[in-house]
C-alpha cells in the first residue's frame, strides 16, 4: 500500500490520486516529481552501513542536487531535530534501532516532504524509545506534514487522527479519532 502512495508502484486496477492527480495516468518524469515531495521510513532502515548518520541524511539531498554546505547544515539541523546531533558521525553499526530508526526519519525528511510515509515506525525497537519516536511523528504532523503509517500495533494506530483498517487488501473500517 506505501509502495502504492509513494509511487513507488503503479495500481493494476482502480483509480489511486495523490494531491488530486491519478498516478496511473502520470509518466516517469512526473512520477520522479511526485516522489520527491514523499519521504519514506522503512521497516527495516536501510541506512548505508558505510555512511555516517550524517552521511546518511545528506544523501537524498546529495541526489537532488543541494550544494554540500546546506547539505551539511540541514543534515545536523536535522538530526539535531530528532535528538542525535552527538550521534551525526556514527555509522549504524554503532547505533541502537532506536537511533537508527531516528537517522531514517531525518533522511525521510532531508528534501522536505509534504508527505511521510512510516511502515511499522515503531516495530523494532524497544517501548520507550517507541514513546519517543511516536513524539516526533506528532510534532511532525503539528508542524504540517502529513503522516501516513502502516503498523499493526493498535495503540500506536488509536493515536492517530484518523485510522483506516485493512484486511486481505480491503478496507473493514475508517474512522476519525
Amino acid at each position: 500500500m506505501l509502495n502504492l502512495i509513494g509511487a513507488l508502484d503503479k495500481p493494476t486496477s482502480g483509480l489511486l490520486k495523490i494531491d488530486g492527480v491519478n498516478i496511473s495516468k502520470l509518466n516517469e518524469n512526473q512520477l520522479a516529481d511526485l516522489r520527491r515531495r514523499v519521504g519514506f521510513v522503512f521497516q527495516f532502515f536501510n541506512l548505508i552501513p558505510r555512511f555516517t548518520a550524517k552521511d546518511n541524511v545528506e544523501l537524498s539531498m546529495s541526489i537532488a542536487g543541494t550544494n554540500r554546505s546546506e547539505r551539511g547544515k540541514k543534515a545536523e539541523g536535522l538530526l539535531e531535530s530528532v535528538g542525535l546531533k552527538d550521534r551525526k558521525k556514527h555509522k549504524p553499526a554503532e547505533l541502537s534501532g532506536g537511533q537508527q530508526q531516528r537517522v531514517a526519519i531525518a533522511r525521510a525528511l532531508a528534501n522536505n516532504p509534504r508527505f511521510l510515509l512510516l511502515d511499522e515506525p515503531t516495530g523494532n525497537i524497544d517501548s520507550k524509545t517507541a514513546h519517543e519516536i511516536i513524539g516526533i511523528i506528532k510534532d511532525l504532523n503539528e508542524k504540517g506534514v502529513t503522516i501516513i503509517m502502516v503498523t499493526h500495533d493498535q495503540k500506536l494506530a488509536s493515536k492517530a487522527k484518523r485510522t483506516v483498517q485493512m484486511f486481505d487488501g480491503m478496507i473493514t473500517s475508517d474512522e476519525v479519532n
